[in-house]
């Protein structure tokens, strides 16, 4: 598959850009600029659960993306970078631009092995691309969360000088893997409270000081700020952290 092909699901067509193991650093932005992603821009990386969300759950993040992030993201002009694939965070938020009419980019980072294409016969164990992506960027991989440290590069690749966050809403095991790769990118996140599991454990951490070693580091980070579940207070902060 090359950079820059069409794919079309669910009757929306989506560039798909391929990357090598050896694309990183100007290489990277240059093959982003290749298959159409422009840049540089602010960014906001949103990561969470691929799948757990319970329904209570998916029902606040479905209304706070609409609610708080879609507008953010109109109002700064904002790419948005997530997981790709049609399922948990990734699908509310896609459903959330489609039923708000939001335009912009909305780029996918998916491991090539985790994709269910199209004209895929077998595709056990994979999910398809959530389809109201403008681009989906597809990198070497074969499990679920070996797009992580792609996913921050990507985000990177984006912004250039431009300003980036990453907000984190519910979210597994893999969550942790991206928050880390956040930070140690230097990327300020935004922790929804509120919104089950990871967020929750990091949220819940950040407010009793007690929890594991590897939560409690993330929770103390300065570059870590903890949100309550207030439109206002959420689109000030993040507007705020992208202009």
């Amino acid at each position: 598959m090359r950079g820059g092909r069409q794919v079309v699901v669910a009757g929306s067509a989506i560039r798909v850009i391929a990357v090598a193991e050896s694309t990183t650093g100007d290489a990277l932005t240059r093959e982003l600029t290749a298959g159409g992603v422009a840049s540089p821009m602010p960014a906001v990386v949103v990561v969470g659960g691929a799948g757990g969300v319970e329904a209570a759950y998916a029902e606040r993040c479905a209304r706070l993306f609409a609610e708080v992030l879609i507008p953010v993201l109109t109002a700064t002009g904002a790419t948005v970078i997530d997981g790709g694939t049609d399922a948990g965070i990734t699908h509310l938020l896609g459903a959330a631009r489609r039923q708000a009419g939001a335009g912009g980019q909305h780029v996918g980072v998916v491991a090539r092995g985790t994709v269910a294409w199209p004209d895929e016969a077998d595709a056990g164990g994979k999910a398809p691309l959530e389809p109201n992506h403008t681009h989906v960027v597809v990198v070497p991989g074969a499990d679920w969360g070996d797009e992580v440290p792609w996913l921050s590069s990507v985000a990177a690749a984006i912004a250039g000088d431009a300003p980036s966050l990453t907000l984190l809403a519910n979210g597994g095991e893999i969550a942790y893997r991206d928050v880390e790769a956040s930070l140690a990118a230097g990327r300020r996140i935004f922790v929804l409270a509120g919104t089950g599991r990871t967020a929750d454990e990091i949220a819940d951490a950040a407010a009793s000081g007690a929890a594991a070693h590897q939560v409690l580091q993330i929770a103390r980070s300065p570059l870590v700020t903890v949100l309550a579940d207030e439109p206002s207070t959420l689109i000030d902060a993040l507007g705020s952290a992208l202009r």
